[in-house]
């Protein structure tokens, strides 16, 4: 795997995880059912998700380029607030378009 196709494969992995704690309503991890997620467990959840991507970007990086480069705390602020905007959709869906359409139906 060559770095652009890595670079790719991070991005859509971290929308993906960024938008799921929102997505899955009923859900918690994919794998345990509840009957109501507060935005609470939301948050908690999304930031687990949070980590999970660091570790898998971590290890790609380690594959594709043999090192990791040094970060400093810039690199994950902006990296932070970067996934936050990737959970937009996903947080739109949940807290408002559902109640939308819900008091339009």
């Amino acid at each position: 795997m060559d770095a652009d196709q890595a670079v790719w494969l991070l991005l859509i992995t971290a929308l993906v995880l960024a938008n799921l704690p929102f997505i899955m309503g009923n859900r918690l991890f994919l794998l345990i059912k509840v009957a109501h997620k507060s935005i609470v467990v939301n948050f908690i959840e999304w930031f687990i998700y949070f980590g999970v991507t660091g570790v898998f970007a971590y290890l790609l990086e380690n594959k594709t380029m043999g090192h990791v480069a040094p970060q400093e705390w810039e690199f994950y602020v902006t990296v932070f607030f970067m996934f936050m905007i990737f959970a937009f959709p996903g947080f739109i869906y949940r807290y408002n378009l559902t109640h939308f359409l819900k008091k339009g139906a």
